[in-house]
């Protein structure tokens, strides 16, 4: 599928193609290549065939047609789809299959975007290789031997082997940006509060956001105008609407932050070149460079991981085989006594993973009695602290331009036995989230292997329009956004 998100709802709206084709194609290419990548956990082929039906149907009685006519769109296995399975990755949720769809979904249907299927994922969104899910991990398409970062890695990797031009991904500390970086392709964390959250099975509710994945930024924009927009469902959903950008013809005057706490010895030579040229260019195009600092930044993994985790084992609490998810029959498995504590211990037990369990745990210690201060409070504050630094670095910069991550993607089980290394792969994108901050991952370069490399700009609150429109000036001038991996060709 070689067609972007705007090039499919062109070619459809002006009949050279019909919905019907646009999804036979992309249902194929799902049939031929995704047993080497392991991308989707359930394709809605029947769902999609009827919805495509339904627009060739409209379209050729000359109905009116939503901004995303005919545009295939696959959709993390995190965010409620009606009628179709739900897992979040676990086995837990094995055979959960949803009545409601989140309020993205109903936006995306009213755009008339066309869902054909959820992507493999991190169980519960908690990872950063997607090696972390029940189903099994999945294949980077740049080398199959590497990960597609997490935990949004099949929303990433579905983009990048061409099976979709447009994917949903959520972010709570890097989680689309992350996997866009290591997979080639756009991932943009939306400022906090501007999409709904509402039917996202919660991992850190202050947190996390959904964004969209693409191959290009114009692509993300339009479904940004779908997405975004005040929800009475959420709570958490913002009145405040995104803001116009006055970098859409120019970047001359452009301001960009170049963080001094960026460039440590834990960064690759080949994404360290990669930004130094992204520098140039924009420096190129008028943009000048100011140097901030981000001092509390080197608190900011701790401070993430404290307060995600304590938000997960919260949220998570609910998964116990009464409430919702699998539940273990303790009589039929032969253990002593069958009381509502052992059902809990037992379903929990067989129906989450090692990562999931460790970060509850965590979660729980970080709010027990006599430790909830000296852990999440101080995190609460570290997080309040790094607000007020990005605070202080907007006013004398618009945007700022670092890398995405410290290295290029890593080999397959390469750190799955070190957690610690594991986190620390999230150090450039935990701030934003900290923050409550729009903030794009896109592609800037490759390795001689090839692999992709990425960089990532962060703005003001609901200045999401004007990072799109930077990188979609970048990507005017440059190819790297269009190259696609050669491991499906065989």
């Amino acid at each position: 599928m070689s067609r972007t998100a705007l090039e499919s709802r062109r070619a459809f709206a002006e009949g050279t193609v019909t919905a019907t084709e646009l999804v036979e194609t992309c249902l194929n290419t799902i049939e031929r290549h995704d047993a080497k990548l392991n991308v989707f956990l359930t394709v809605a082929d029947e769902q999609a065939r009827r919805q495509a039906a339904d627009l060739d149907r409209r379209r050729d009685a000359k109905e009116p047609l939503g901004p995303l006519a005919g545009v295939c769109v696959a959709v993390k296995d995190l965010i409620s789809t009606r009628d179709i399975r739900t897992t979040c990755g676990s086995r837990i949720l094995e055979k959960y299959t949803p009545v409601f769809d989140a309020t993205v979904i109903d936006r995306l249907k009213q755009a008339d975007a066309i869902v054909v299927g959820k992507t493999n994922l991190d169980e519960f969104g908690m990872g950063s290789s997607n090696e972390n899910s029940a189903y099994g991990r999945v294949a980077n398409p740049w080398d199959l031997d590497r990960v597609t970062g997490g935990s949004s890695g099949g929303a990433a990797a579905v983009v990048a082997a061409d099976f979709v031009p447009l994917s949903l991904g959520t972010d709570t500390g890097g989680s689309i940006r992350q996997p866009a970086a290591f997979c080639g392709v756009v991932g943009l964390k939306p400022t906090y509060g501007s999409v709904s959250r509402y039917g996202m099975v919660a991992y850190a509710s202050s947190l996390e956001q959904i964004g969209p994945m693409a191959r290009t930024a114009a692509d993300c924009r339009a479904a940004l105008d779908v997405l975004a927009g005040h929800d009475d469902k959420d709570s958490t959903c913002s009145r405040t609407p995104l803001k116009d950008s006055s970098w859409n013809q120019s970047l001359k005057g452009l301001r960009v932050g170049w963080v001094e706490e960026h460039w440590t010895d834990g960064i690759s030579e080949g994404i360290a070149a990669a930004l130094r040229s992204t520098r140039e260019w924009l420096e190129g195009q008028g943009a000048t460079f100011v140097p901030v600092s981000l001092p509390h930044a080197r608190y900011g993994i701790a401070a993430y991981y404290l307060l995600a985790s304590s938000e997960a084992s919260s949220n998570l609490a609910r998964f116990d085989g009464a409430h919702y998810g699998l539940r273990a029959n303790v009589k039929a498995e032969g253990r002593s006594g069958n009381g509502l504590e052992q059902m809990y211990s037992q379903s929990r037990e067989a129906g989450l993973g090692p990562e999931v369990k460790r970060r509850i745990l965590l979660g729980t210690f970080a709010l027990s009695a006599g430790y909830a201060e000296a852990f999440y409070g101080k995190a609460s504050r570290v997080r309040r602290a790094i607000q007020q630094d990005f605070l202080e670095a907007f006013q004398d910069v618009d945007v700022i331009l670092g890398p995405t991550t410290p290295t290029e993607p890593f080999r397959a089980g390469e750190k799955v036995d070190d957690p610690l290394a594991m986190y620390l792969a999230d150090v450039f994108t935990v701030l934003a989230n900290l923050a409550g901050l729009p903030a794009i991952s896109f592609p800037v370069g490759f390795t001689e292997h090839p692999l992709p490399l990425g960089a990532q700009l962060i703005g003001r609150p609901f200045e999401d329009r004007a990072l799109l429109d930077i990188v979609e000036r970048f990507q005017d001038d440059t190819d790297w956004h269009l190259r696609r991996p050669s491991s499906l060709n065989s």
